[in-house]
């Protein structure tokens, strides 16, 4: 939401219009949560693309499909 709405008008997502959520996961915890993203950031731009393209194909925005989970 803070992406969609530019909440923070000096941020990465807000200057470059980046608003489009194409990929998420869901964790019970935030200590699972940040281990997975650190895993997420080390591995290369290829890998990350594979898993997006598993998930969603078509690279459709998924902001309300989150809203519903």
């Amino acid at each position: 939401m803070e992406h969609k709405e530019k909440l923070n008008p000096s941020s990465f997502s807000a200057k470059y219009n980046i608003d489009k959520l194409v990929y998420f996961e869901n964790f019970h915890n935030i200590d699972e949560a940040i281990s997975r993203e650190k895993q997420l950031k080390a591995g290369s731009r290829i890998k990350k693309e594979k898993l997006i393209n598993e998930m969603n194909p078509e690279w459709l925005d998924l902001y309300g499909r989150l809203l519903n989970d």
